[in-house]
């Protein structure tokens, strides 16, 4: 039986492979058969023009991790409860300041190599694409314009009867956000709204790979708009450190423009922003070379963001059990290849929208401040009012602070600011009913064919809902997103997602970071978090505090 490190070895050499097979293609490729395009278009086109240099960084990088393979055994990954490792010491969580982050953990003789290999962050990962993850099922095939009567106002998606009079959830009310801001990392659907659309021509804007693109977009070369002029290895932030830059117009200086559509991702936004920043200034202390601030400070936030997806959002939305199941056995409906992952539909266009039943329709800012609904008094795409701004620990759950607002349940109806969406936010549109993000979410669903939920159900072996647990009949079966937020309140009391919703995200997030080289989980998951925690294990709470610790 071979040892972990063997088999370690083995997959480094097997990449290495299938590099040097591609690097021989392009060699022999003619230019203007580069990427299928003109010669004059394809030196235009970033993706591109970096393809060949990309792989030869990858494959220099790989070579240098085989070389200091030796250095540490990898160990499997565990839950959260258990104990770091002795080499991989926490920071002082009484002195935040006293130990700067070590974003490849206790394995200090391996860093070099992994910072090589991370570095490789451009290396090409193919058309990013959307796929199946169960391409044998039949498509579903409603009536669109039931789709849209159910979306709208007073149809069976509309909470406004209900505003904020329906029951809490058990989670903090920014939870919903934060997956938010995830789903904006992987996923990038630009086509229009539309009741038929050519699924095999859907392409994804997004790399599929959770390494917060959304903030460093192409780096402080690519992207110097971003960073600071004076010392670009930190990001570019408004006077009071409270929002991103704007030009002369108001539009944000931002790597996701979406993060930008309300003042709770904004916020998040910058806050990821000011860690990073935060992560920057321990480096500095504790002497990093500065050629290698920005990359150490880079990777240490996104593994950390990586931990936190695995071991705080994830166990809150699908439950403890099922992240264990997949950790230990691997996914069943969804295995992508290292660097050939994509996004399935059932998860970007169904499963993942769960958080539009989460939202509430009203938010208190600060403490005592008065509630206001999300759209259109929280909408962002420019600067926000003067004095108004987010105190996080109204919608976290922060250590000696009271508790937050909680979410609303999921339970298939949207608040009312979701239903009657800005024409900012949507853009001019030529049928009402397309200003309900309700109505958006059915009819992306039906657009992308995917299959109802109940055949879903019974692929994955799972009990489907009955039709008063659907609260209504549809022919022939119930669409996908629909499905999943109803199966989370009658099989999940509206807190997490059930067997469906949470089989296709469990697998969609954690097969997304097995299949990505550069994620902490495949390079080195024994790694533990470094940055400063404020109890036993390392969460969302502990990265928002970082980024909102005066600088």
């Amino acid at each position: 039986m071979s040892t972990p490190a063997e088999d370690e070895s083995a997959d480094l050499r097997e990449l290495e492979g299938e590099v040097k097979t591609e690097l021989t293609e392009a060699d022999s490729r003619p230019i203007q058969d580069a990427s299928g395009m003109p010669t004059d278009e394809w030196l235009m086109d970033p993706y591109a023009q970096r393809y060949e240099v990309s792989l030869r960084t990858l494959l220099g990088a790989i070579e240098a991790v085989e070389g200091g393979s030796s250095t540490g055994t990898p160990q499997t990954e565990t839950t959260q409860a258990e104990t770091p490792q002795a080499d991989s010491p926490k920071a002082d969580s009484s002195n935040p300041d006293a130990a700067a982050p070590e974003p490849d953990g206790g394995r200090a003789a391996a860093d070099d190599d992994c910072l090589a290999l991370v570095r490789a962050a451009d290396w090409p990962v193919g058309a990013a694409r959307y796929e199946r993850m169960f391409p044998g099922l039949p498509a579903l095939d409603p009536d669109p314009g039931q789709l849209m009567d159910a979306g709208v106002s007073g149809g069976i998606c509309d909470a406004a009867a209900l505003l904020d009079k329906a029951a809490d959830g058990a989670e903090a009310a920014g939870w919903p956000f934060f997956g938010q801001l995830i789903a904006h990392d992987i996923t990038a659907d630009r086509s229009p709204i539309s009741d038929s659309l050519d699924p095999e021509a859907l392409r994804n804007a997004r790399a599929p790979r959770l390494d917060l693109e959304i903030l460093y977009s192409d780096g402080p070369v690519g992207s110097a708009y971003l960073y600071d002029r004076d010392d670009p290895a930190k990001f570019l932030l408004s006077p009071d450190g409270r929002d991103v830059p704007r030009n002369t117009q108001g539009v944000a200086l931002i790597g996701e423009p979406r993060d930008d559509v309300h003042l709770i991702a904004l916020t998040l936004h910058v806050t990821l922003l000011r860690a990073h920043n935060r992560i920057v200034d321990l480096l500095r202390e504790a002497g990093v070379p500065e050629a290698d601030v920005f990359d150490r400070a880079r990777v240490t936030l996104t593994w950390h963001y990586q931990w936190v997806l695995l071991h705080d959002f994830l166990p809150r939305l699908v439950g403890q059990p099922l992240v264990n199941e997949v950790l230990a056995e691997g996914g069943r409906w969804f295995t992508p290849l290292p660097r050939h992952a994509y996004i399935p539909l059932e998860f970007s266009h169904a499963a993942f929208r769960y958080g539009h039943s989460q939202m509430r329709h009203t938010y208190q800012l600060v403490a005592d401040g008065p509630a206001v609904p999300l759209f259109p008094d929280l909408m962002s795409f420019g600067p926000q009012p003067p004095g108004r701004h987010l105190d996080l620990a109204q919608v976290f759950d922060l250590p000696g602070q009271s508790p937050a607002q909680r979410a609303k349940r999921i339970d298939g109806r949207l608040p009312a600011s979701l239903i009657a969406l800005p024409e900012p936010v949507t853009g001019a549109v030529d049928v009402p009913a397309h200003r309900s993000l309700a109505t958006r979410d059915l009819l992306r669903g039906h657009s992308t064919a995917l299959p109802s939920g109940e055949a879903i159900a019974r692929r994955i072996g799972a009990r489907p809902l009955t039709s008063r647990e659907l609260d209504r009949s549809w022919p022939n079966g119930t669409p996908l997103w629909f499905y999943v937020l109803k199966e989370a309140e009658h099989r999940a009391d509206g807190d997490r997602l059930g067997p469906v919703g949470g089989r296709i995200v469990a697998e969609t997030l954690i097969g997304l970071l097995r299949a990505d080289p550069t994620s902490y989980l495949s390079l080195q998951p024994d790694w533990r978090p470094t940055l400063p925690a404020a109890g036993p294990g390392y969460s969302l709470a502990d990265l928002l505090l970082l980024g909102t610790r005066p600088a």
